[in-house]
């Protein structure tokens, strides 16, 4: 074979070997059922039974108060107590405001009392505080009813055990 023969060879071996499509994952296979992982389900099912049960026990705890509650984002019921200093403004993202926090599991037994600094829109507070602490202003007061996967969710925290429901109390300072 002449030099320009092997060439033409060689270069279709190359075509060949760029064009073969890699191997599809089981998943991707087309005409099969996707795989069920049972006890996947079986925990998205528990999950949401235990959501459903700490939303019905916060409710009828808003319920049962003197304050009027109202359900707020992240199925917090929230009563403020006092609004603030209008002129204030209301906290944003970023901005970092000083919040005590007293929280309490629903039995009324203190489990954390703390006042710190917080930057907003960084995790540093509940999800459920955080998503609703824009209703007041500087000097501003309210109790919160927060389900556990808007407060400390599965792990907890030292104080705080783990799927508890707990009752915050913030003011804006």
């Amino acid at each position: 074979m002449s030099g320009k023969t092997w060439l033409i060879v060689i270069a279709g071996l190359l075509i060949a070997g760029c064009s073969r499509q890699a191997p599809q994952r089981p998943s991707q296979r087309m005409g099969e059922a996707p795989q069920v992982d049972s006890v996947q389900l079986a925990l998205l099912e528990l999950n949401r039974q235990m959501t459903v049960a700490a939303d019905q026990q916060l409710a009828q705890l808003a319920q049962a108060q003197d304050e009027p509650y109202a359900l707020y984002e992240g199925n917090v019921w929230m009563t403020i107590l006092d609004r603030g200093n209008e002129e204030e403004g209301t906290p944003a993202p970023n901005e970092e405001w000083r919040v005590a926090m007293r929280i309490y599991d629903l039995n009324g037994r203190l489990l954390i009392d703390s006042d710190g600094s917080y930057r907003l829109g960084k995790q540093e507070l509940p999800l459920g505080v955080e998503a609703n602490i824009d209703e007041l202003h500087r000097g501003g007061k309210a109790r919160m009813f927060v389900p556990w996967y808007t407060a400390y969710g599965v792990t907890g925290t030292d104080a705080i055990p783990p799927y508890e429901n707990v009752i915050i109390e913030i003011e804006l300072k």
